[in-house]
């Protein structure tokens, strides 16, 4: 069966966060939306048809999780990664960024270290300092197109200070870097010398391109495995981000009974039926469409990396391992006379993320979501370079 991505969906009266939040980001509401991190896609149609199935019967009432639902998550990372994890292993949480907070509120205290790589997600950030904890900042280094861990800086930080957690960023959001399992293994060493648990948010991993391969974090090393929590969830990949279908994944039996009993004692690890049923849809009937979806995206990116430098040789465009992101490179755009680069996007009529947000290195870049249909990437280049010329006529 071949999906149509070409397709324009107009989300206008459906709350959708990218359009609500214009005004109030952006200052205005005539922008073409290429910020957030969901796709103008269709969900597709198997998820679609399952939920109608299942919403035709008249009573929404308490449920359990599909006899088999535990096993489809199992075969689907078996399927995309060649991973084999058991189900004791597993449990439902409320979202990956919740689970980040629940994993505050367990591995660490009160005014305790926790450290992430800058520039990276920015709600890594909110949540600890939200929750009373210290962010210790791991800069990342930036070679001119991708980005590299700075492990003798991590080294002397832990040396010098007591950090229970690190929080990964595995596909990295938002440079789109998969890390090497060289840079993992060692990642794994010094955090386990350390004694630093590693919660790896790892969204972003069933969405490799140009034949690029993602490690999970925890099946690098002993180490990994002992020290790793992973996040995943169907929710980019599938575009059902709304439907909140996040889980957890921890091999140490130590290590994931802690966890686990924290959760479950607040009642915190409970899916809801709509999620369960779209995750299971999604990992049993998924395949093409994730195969093609990849396609269209990879297409989306090259359009982007060949086109955007040609209009607007200031922008510099590498082209990510992972996902529907690009971490476009704007710091020339100051030389062609933009007061501010996230100030040209919006003066050329585009909604991004400006780089700033996700912290120290990410000034002058922008964050563009190319998951949509070709057409509206062709307007979003149309308008970035007319803005170009009257800037530089």
């Amino acid at each position: 069966m071949r999906f149509n991505f070409d397709t324009l969906i107009d989300r206008r009266g459906t709350d959708a966060v990218k359009l609500r939040q214009l005004k109030n980001l952006f200052g205005k509401e005539d922008l073409i939306p290429l910020w957030v991190a969901d796709m103008e896609f269709e969900t597709p149609p198997f998820i679609r048809e399952a939920l109608e199935e299942r919403l035709k019967h008249p009573i929404y009432g308490y449920t359990m999780l599909p006899e088999d639902y535990w096993q489809t998550v199992i075969n689907w990372q078996q399927y995309v990664h060649g991973w084999e994890i058991r189900e004791e292993w597993l449990t439902f949480i409320s979202g990956i960024v919740k689970g980040i907070g629940l994993a505050l509120l367990h591995f660490t205290g009160k005014g305790d270290s926790v450290i992430i790589q800058p520039p990276v997600y920015h709600p890594f950030r909110k949540v600890i300092e939200n929750n009373g904890r210290v962010v210790l900042n791991n800069p990342l280094i930036w070679d001119g197109t991708r980005y590299h861990m700075d492990f003798d800086h991590l080294e002397d930080l832990l040396k010098r200070r007591r950090c229970p957690l690190l929080i990964l960023a595995s596909p990295h959001n938002p440079g789109g870097c998969i890390w090497s399992r060289e840079t993992l293994e060692t990642l794994a060493k010094i955090c386990y010398k350390y004694n630093v648990t590693v919660v790896s948010d790892e969204i972003h991993a069933d969405m490799p391109l140009y034949g690029n391969k993602h490690t999970p974090f925890t099946t690098v090393s002993q180490e990994a495995a002992q020290i790793g929590v992973v996040f995943n969830a169907p929710s980019k990949t599938f575009n059902i981000a709304g439907l909140v279908s996040s889980y957890a994944i921890v091999p140490n039996p130590q290590l994931r009974k802690g966890f686990y009993d924290f959760l479950s004692a607040s009642d915190l690890n409970d899916a809801t039926f709509v999620a369960a049923v779209a995750t299971r849809a999604a990992y049993t009937q998924g395949k093409e469409w994730h195969k093609q979806m990849l396609a269209y995206v990879q297409n989306n990116v090259d359009y982007v990396a060949e086109q955007l430098p040609r209009y607007i040789p200031l922008i510099r465009v590498p082209r990510p391992d992972a996902s529907f992101l690009v971490w476009l490179d704007g710091r020339e755009l100051k030389n062609a006379g933009a007061e501010s680069v996230s100030g040209f996007f919006i003066e050329s009529g585009l909604a991004l993320n400006d780089g700033a947000m996700f912290g120290q290195g990410g000034e002058g870049f922008m964050r563009l979501n190319v998951g949509c249909p070709r057409v509206l990437l062709e307007k979003a280049l149309e308008q970035l370079y007319n803005r170009y010329r009257e800037l530089t006529s």
